[in-house]
């Protein structure tokens, strides 16, 4: 630090010698300035660069289409007009409930038709001063309510608000009247979360609420709301809304937004949607980002969207395990892993080509609701394949289905439940093979219906299994039925000897093969049971059916008939009409039949000795 001079009158930095500014410098770090322009050239500015603000946020959000598209009047529902014309009907005469429980799946407008109804019960334009469901003018309320910031209709998410205090809250205010509607209004969503004393506290405020009090609760689970909540409500099932109806839906507002979707895109969203409109835009929403600026948003890019396969890929896939085909079966589905197809979805597209076809052989192709082409195929299915072959197809998928959201590795999972579905296809049903028991021909390498087997090795039960020897009988085959029962009480197994005498009406009967009517209460396993003893005691198969229809008397009652017919007979005797004609009030006992006389041998005369 230097020395400063304090007698100078100047401040100290006047003392610092600072070096002037550089001419040759354009700016205060001492940047070289820049060079002058040629003579006869002028300095003109550059023109600010082009930028595209068309997709720069403006400062608006983003809103998605289930929330755009939210119906604002009760002619917007769609798929709802059993309710809306229960509504009308009873907004014009004048029977209003004071409460409503609007019930259904998830995005079938539950809750948008709560705040509809609010509107409605507080409806007030300059020409409407009354309840009314003609929501098209805008009314005072209008704005406040569907914003829900309408100080007389309070909305109440009872998820989050499950306790008796809050259902207290609404009963203290519940008291007072509107202060600028007709009515207060109480919404409660996802009313079946509330508890046991919230619902209790709500009973009787429900029974006899106030005149200028109405009450709309919403609920997925109705199962799970008190029968003493219900008996108070006028109750609403919310429809899911048919695959049709939505496709034209969701054709609309994709019109609305400038875009195009192809009419199967449109059907594969509906398909996905199950019935939920909210859902259905939701994932039309994620479709119309899909597709290119100024192309349709095509099929192909919506199933790849949702991990779908291709519909004629699965029909022909379900085609393939009907006629065994496994090796066919098992590289088609191979083919649309491939292409990214989800296994549970596979199975699931399976279950419903069943269910298609099952319906078709029954009511024809246009009750399926598919596409034409996909409809005749199935339908044709389902002409060459029985109802009960379908029938087991059906419950092996439901089976495979479990297995396949299980397995560690579903794809895996499938290809197995192929290789089982496709050998249950070749495998005759019960009816045949006691058909072909009855014929003597071999059971191995059945039809399974009648569909057309091909050949690939490996499809179905084709291949015969060699025969494990049988032990060497120990009974002979009883030849009648009424043999069968006799070897059953000589075996002593008289819990099965009870039960074929009491439950059994025989259809027909041969060696090896028993066909019998079910008596109402008989065991499920009689049959198994049964055909399980005469197989050890006879050293054969025994096939016991129980689907027969048309049966004869069972043991039990043929030994009732005989009785009864007995009786009868010693009652019209004529030395039984006597005795009882001679002791009035008697009655015949038990009927007893007697051994017959044994026929003694004569004893000849006493030959008297000779005298001498």
């Amino acid at each position: 630090m230097t020395d400063v001079d304090l007698d100078s009158g100047d401040p100290p930095w006047a003392e610092d010698d600072v070096p002037e500014r550089d001419e040759n410098t354009d700016d205060m770090f001492g940047a070289p300035a820049a060079a002058p322009p040629p003579e006869g050239v002028t300095d003109t500015p550059k023109p600010a660069p082009i930028v595209d603000d068309t997709h720069q946020n403006d400062g608006e959000a983003y809103t998605v289409l289930a929330r755009k598209y939210r119906p604002r009047t009760f002619e917007d529902l769609i798929g709802q007009e059993a309710m809306v014309r229960t509504l009308t009907n009873a907004f014009a005469t004048g029977r209003i409930a004071h409460a409503f429980m609007l019930t259904g799946v998830r995005g079938v407008g539950k809750t948008t038709t709560a705040r509809l109804l609010a509107r409605a019960l507080n409806n007030e334009t300059d020409v409407i001063d009354r309840p009314s469901l003609e929501l098209t003018a805008h009314g005072r309320h209008d704005a406040a309510i569907m914003a829900g910031q309408h100080m007389d209709v309070m909305e109440l998410d009872a998820a989050s608000h499950t306790g008796v205090n809050d259902i207290r809250d609404i009963l203290e205010s519940v008291r007072y009247a509107p202060v600028e509607a007709r009515y207060k209004v109480y919404v409660l969503d996802e009313v079946h979360m509330l508890s046991n004393q919230a619902f209790n506290a709500l009973l009787k405020t429900l029974e006899e609420p106030p005149p200028h009090a109405k009450f709309i609760f919403a609920t997925t689970e109705i199962r799970k709301v008190p029968v003493t909540i219900l008996s108070r409500c006028q109750r609403f099932d919310l429809r899911r809304v048919e695959p049709e109806i939505l496709v034209e839906h969701l054709g609309r507002i994709a019109t609305k937004e400038g875009m195009k979707v192809e009419d199967d895109a449109l059907a594969l969203i509906a398909r996905a949607a199950e019935g939920s409109v909210r859902d259905g835009l939701s994932l039309l929403d994620q479709a119309l980002v899909q597709g290119e600026r100024g192309e349709p948003v095509a099929t192909d890019t919506v199933r790849d969207m949702l991990g779908l396969a291709d519909r004629s890929q699965t029909i022909a896939l379900f085609e393939q395990i009907m006629a065994g085909r496994t090796p066919e079966a098992l590289e088609t589905f191979r083919t649309l892993y491939g292409y990214g197809a989800d296994p549970v979805q596979v199975t699931n597209d399976l279950l419903e080509h069943c269910h298609a076809a099952s319906v078709a052989k029954m009511l024809g192709p246009n009750a399926t609701r598919l596409p034409n082409d996909q409809a005749q195929r199935l339908a044709a299915m389902g002409s060459q394949v029985s109802a009960g072959t379908l029938s087991r197809t059906w419950s092996m998928l439901l089976k495979a289905l479990d297995e396949v959201r299980r397995a560690p590795s579903p794809a895996d999972a499938v290809e197995m439940a192929i290789v089982r579905l496709a050998y249950a296809a070749d495998l005759p049903g019960p009816e045949e093979a006691l058909k072909r028991l009855q014929s003597g021909e071999p059971l191995s390498g059945g039809s399974g219906g009648g569909a057309p087997r091909g050949g690939g090795g490996g499809g179905g039960a084709s291949a015969q299994m060699a025969p494990r020897p049988m032990a060497a009988p120990a009974y002979p085959d009883p030849q009648t039925f009424e043999a069968v029962v006799a070897l059953i009480g000589e075996r002593r197994e008289i819990a099965l000897q009870m039960d074929v005498q009491r439950y059994v009406r025989p259809v027909s009967f041969k060696p090896g093969a028993l066909t019998y009517e079910p008596v109402e209460g008989a065991p499920a396993n009689l049959a198994t049971r049964l055909s399980s003893r005469l197989k050890e005691w006879t050293g054969r198969p025994w096939f016991v059916v129980a689907n027969g229809q048309g049966g004869g008397e069972t043991l039990i009652e043929q030994e009732k008939k005989a009785t009864a017919a007995l009786r009868a007979e010693v009652e019209a005797d004529p030395f039984v009409v006597a005795v009882m004609a001679a002791f009035p009030g008697a009655v015949v006992g038990e009927i007893k039949t007697l051994a017959p006389a044994v026929e003694m041998p004569a004893i000849p005369d006493e030959i008297e000795d000779d005298q001498d």
